[in-house]
């Protein structure tokens, strides 16, 4: 079983605490999901990194993905030394005794002992291992390497195929890269057995199991980390940017790739994942703008038993299959309103860039008491755009006007309202405090604050801040396409002639203008007929041009739902039938690895449900965040007795500030969606609403109509 749809990439850290302040020489962790990139996660201690590590697993596995986790110290040691401590030939038998005897706390561990112990299990204390750091002597272990003896090989054959690689012996200084082995098998272990029978170890076992744990080296991608540290400027910790690339480099490694990279085994010593396809890590890491995984056929299936589906079960579901679909570009500022980031977004300048005034005045130094002060001018004035180069000095004052980038010298600015001027001096009354009607570089904004996190969608306000920061370009998804179509022999164009037994298509024309105010990109796949020829063409169209397929009409289990008929046979699909009022039957598919959501025929009903089910399910798959609909209570002006077992939207408005609904709720009465300003949503239970009972309304606008 090859392929992963999360790969976190873990930088570990054999030392103790670091503090709370991200730093390097840490535990960095960065995660990749649906090939898009957190920024990675700072973890101060190993006790840390474990909890995180977990909740991670357990998210994971609750939501069906499977997970790669990379971590960067070997996962076995060279040859003949799990025979020599354990009596068995295995890396595992290692494992856990290493987990038998290391104590580990944020502040200290016992790793030093333990390798003491180590040497004079298997000898003497001239090796294998060697490096203490401590203040004090250990028993067994010498400081250096003087005098030392080794009975195993210094490298496992994998170091010694990657050149620059450090010794798995070594417990202190520079590369010292045993205190990690010694510290991290132990957490590994741990996990290993608290997910038992859910955690693969690469290469030292296959990988059959829906968690994996793989042995990576960020050095292999070395070049790329460089690069991409210069590019980024200021001063970004390498442990961070390094985990981040080499997740997206194992994200982005296409099957063949990846299948290569995983083709060796070593029992026992293990093996570092990419050596000697050095290329493919580095070509993927720089992979930007590709295709993300394809969605599962299976994605939208139920779990077991499930049939009359809640509303908020569904939703649930949607929410935890679903992953964007589109591929990641850059735009230009101007062109970026609606889109929605790829990636987090920081800013390059602080804003404002230098202390400035914030109003017309006279700036000087230091605040000033109550009485009267007088101070002469110098000569110049300070404006926006036209800095004064001198200093003004102490006990001098300057001309300087709102925006104006604060002299040397100033740092306090009077209102020109407050100053008499005369004889090139000012006089005015304190008291003035010192930094008044001036503004603090980077007050705002600082060089290198997170503006925006990945998933938003940019708004014109939005691309006013990242212009004001110095940014010109930003990572963007492209458009999510969604394919409209409707289907069923009875419809008509709008204003064509209709015989008998024909209706005019209403559907159509209000989907594709809903796709539209949700800021996707709206393809018109026109009217299809019940022909199974017809349909699977215009899916097959619809596939090829489109990220996601909105029908309308056909797409329950009777006998003239030939859309159903159509995705049964050759398709995947799902019939969900949900516990709401308008809707009911919801049908999710997949054709050719592009999601179809099947919506009722029915005007009202197809309106209803785009909008409490297809909404949010298309902005996942553009890459946004899962956004709920924003309600409010208001009183209700009318009375209505509910059975319980589903949900109901009400087509409303609110008059008068209390909430009205339509005369009927008939799901054929198309004018209650023009007279409608929201929805009144009452919830799964039996109610009986009363005028001036509180009942939720959400406005229309809340859904982004």
């Amino acid at each position: 079983m090859i392929g992963f749809d999360t790969v976190a990439m873990v930088d570990w850290s054999g030392g103790n605490d670091t503090g709370p302040t991200p730093r390097k020489d840490a535990i960095w962790v960065a995660v990749a999901r649906a090939g898009q990139v957190e920024p990675a996660h700072y973890l101060r201690n190993r006790i840390a990194a474990e909890e995180w590590l977990a909740s991670l697993i357990e998210e994971e596995l609750a939501a069906g993905r499977r997970l790669a986790i990379g971590f960067d110290f070997p996962f076995g040691y060279p040859s003949g030394f799990a025979s020599a401590l354990t009596g068995q030939d295995s890396a595992f038998a290692v494992w856990n005794w290493l987990t038998d005897r290391i104590e580990d706390a944020p502040g200290a561990n016992n790793r030093f002992d333990v390798a003491g112990q180590v040497n004079h299990r298997l000898g003497g204390s001239r090796g294998p291992f060697w490096g203490n750091a401590l203040a004090r002597d250990v028993d067994g272990l010498a400081r250096t390497k003087a005098d030392y003896a080794n009975p195993f090989p210094d490298r496992r054959r994998a170091e010694m195929a990657a050149p620059g690689t450090f010794t798995c012996w070594q417990l202190a200084g520079a590369g010292a890269v045993g205190s990690q082995v010694l510290m991290g098998l132990p957490v590994l272990n741990r996990l290993r057995r608290a997910f038992a029978g859910r955690v693969s170890v690469w290469s030292l076992e296959a990988l059959s199991a829906p968690v994996n744990f793989l042995e990576v080296w960020p050095s292999l991608i070395a070049p790329i980390v460089a690069a991409e540290l210069e590019a980024r400027g200021g001063t970004p910790i390498k442990d961070a940017v390094q985990v981040e690339l080499l997740a997206r480099a194992i994200t982005y490694l296409d099957a063949r790739e990846l299948a290569t990279c995983l083709a060796v085994s070593e029992p026992e010593e293990g093996w570092i994942l990419g050596l000697g396809h050095e290329d493919a890590l580095a070509q993927a890491a720089q992979r930007v703008g590709l295709e993300p995984p394809a969605l599962r056929n299976d994605c939208f299936a139920l779990p077991a038993g499930v049939d009359w589906t809640p509303v908020d079960t569904a939703l649930a579901q949607l929410r935890r299959v679903l992953v964007p679909v589109t591929r990641i570009g850059t735009a230009r500022i101007a062109e970026a309103a609606g889109r929605v980031l790829a990636e987090p977004v920081v800013a390059t300048r602080s804003n404002p860039p230098h202390p400035n005034s914030a109003v017309d005045g006279y700036g000087f130094a230091g605040g000033r008491a109550e009485g009267t002060h007088r101070l002469p001018l110098v000569d110049g004035r300070a404006a926006a755009g036209a800095r004064f180069t001198g200093r003004v000095p102490t006990g001098s004052a300057i001309r300087v006007l709102t925006g104006a980038a604060l002299p040397d010298g100033v740092d306090t600015v009077i209102l020109e309202e407050d100053v008499n001027q005369a004889d090139g001096q000012i006089a005015f009354r304190g008291p003035l405090k010192q930094g008044a009607n001036t503004r603090n570089a980077g007050e705002d904004v600082r060089a290198e604050d997170t503006l925006f996190t990945t998933g938003r969608v940019l708004t014109p306000a939005d691309l006013a801040l990242a212009s004001a920061v110095g940014l010109s370009t930003l990572p963007v998804r492209d458009p999510l396409r969604v394919a409209v179509l409707s289907t069923g022999d009875e419809l008509v164009e709008a204003g064509e002639p209709a015989v008998p037994g024909q209706i005019h298509d209403a559907n159509r024309p209000m989907l594709l203008a809903m796709v539209d105010r949700f800021g996707h990109r709206a393809l018109d796949l026109g009217r299809i007929a019940d022909d199974r020829v017809a349909l699977r063409d215009a899916l097959d169209q619809a596939a090829d041009h489109a990220d996601a397929i909105l029908t309308s009409g056909g797409a329950s289990a009777g006998d003239e739902d030939h859309v159903s008929a159509l995705l049964r046979d050759e398709g995947a699909i799902q019939h969900w039938r949900i516990a709401v009022k308008p809707g009911r039957p919801l049908a999710l598919a997949m054709w050719k690895g592009v999601p179809i959501f099947g919506l009722p025929g029915n005007p009202v009903a197809a309106m209803v449900c785009a909008l409490v089910f297809a909404r949010p399910a298309l902005a996942v798959l553009a890459g946004a965040e899962w956004s709920e609909p924003q309600g409010f209570d208001v009183p209700a002006a009318f009375e209505k007795r509910k059975k319980p077992g589903r949900r109901e939207f009400l087509r409303a408005r609110v008059r008068d500030g209390r909430a009205e609904v339509f005369a009927s709720e008939g799901s054929g009465r198309i004018s209650g969606l023009s007279w409608a300003e929201g929805l009144v949503e009452l919830d799964d239970g039996e109610r009986h609403v009363k005028p001036g009972d509180p009942v939720r309304f959400v406005p229309f606008g809340s859904f982004g109509l």
